[in-house]
């Protein structure tokens, strides 16, 4: 017991050792391409902003207060998770990214992220975790996979266009990396922190579609149309009420472009 109790906090420890280092990484990836959005913004502004001069910070107080509304938003929406019938019950699906992708778009990638890892703390206070936080890990990371790309693509050129495209990559991205990282990591990963046989949690794949043969065709017929689903709904509503809000999230009741 002495030995399985001390595998146990080895596995766990290495586990959030690494959802640490995946936010700080998607972090300073973030700030990386909105620097790059707001030095290319300035230049084409012959070097300078509507701030007298000197770049727009990353993070106003302005925005850090947005972003602790949003990610509440995101964090009550993400505890309104279900089950789908086309994949096992440990699979969730949400909407949690709409607030972290119009978060994005209003104020920048780094908003966008912190709004994604943020959700997760609420929802942890809230409802604790059922997924040795695998689940966890998954949905920010894989939520990032769609909220980054998009917000950038949005961040260089604000444009219906540019927002359009920008949900159909972060969309694609979404679900290409989801699914791989599912296959490589996460069910792996939830196979050993829950001592659960990997041919269990195939079976369970097999009992809602005989199409499941092995893990590759598991992740494939599972997880990618859950996060199409997810992508392509959070994508829509996100472009159908983004334009009317913008102005007052950006800028309160006194309105703006």
């Amino acid at each position: 017991m002495g030995n399985g109790l001390r595998q146990a906090i080895v596995d766990n420890a290495g586990f959030a050792l690494v959802a640490l280092v995946t936010v700080a990484v998607l972090i300073a990836v973030a700030y990386f391409f909105e620097k790059m959005a707001a030095r290319r913004a300035a230049a084409k502004a012959g070097g300078a902003s509507a701030a007298g001069g000197r770049p727009e910070r990353i993070l106003t107080t302005r925005k850090v207060v947005m972003i602790g509304m949003f990610s509440a938003i995101a964090g009550v929406l993400h505890c309104l998770d279900f089950a789908v019938p086309f994949a096992p019950p440990f699979y969730k699906l949400d909407f949690s990214e709409l607030a972290a992708l119009i978060g994005g778009f209003a104020f920048g990638p780094v908003a966008g992220v912190l709004i994604e890892f943020l959700k997760i703390m609420i929802k942890l206070v809230i409802k604790s975790t059922s997924t040795a936080f695998v689940g966890d890990l998954a949905n920010f990371l894989i939520g990032c996979m769609l909220v980054l790309p998009a917000s950038v693509i949005y961040q260089f050129r604000k444009s219906k266009k540019n927002a359009i495209i920008g949900c159909i990559c972060g969309t694609v991205i979404m679900t290409v990396f989801g699914t791989w990282f599912n296959a490589v990591y996460l069910l792996p990963t939830f196979s050993r922190l829950f001592h659960m046989d990997m041919d269990v949690i195939l079976g369970m794949g097999q009992a809602i579609n005989p199409g499941v043969k092995d893990l590759t065709t598991f992740v494939i017929l599972m997880v990618a149309p859950l996060n199409i689903v997810k992508g392509v709904v959070v994508s829509v509503i996100t472009m159908l009420i983004y334009k009317p809000l913008s102005p007052i999230i950006k800028y309160g009741s006194r309105g703006g472009r």
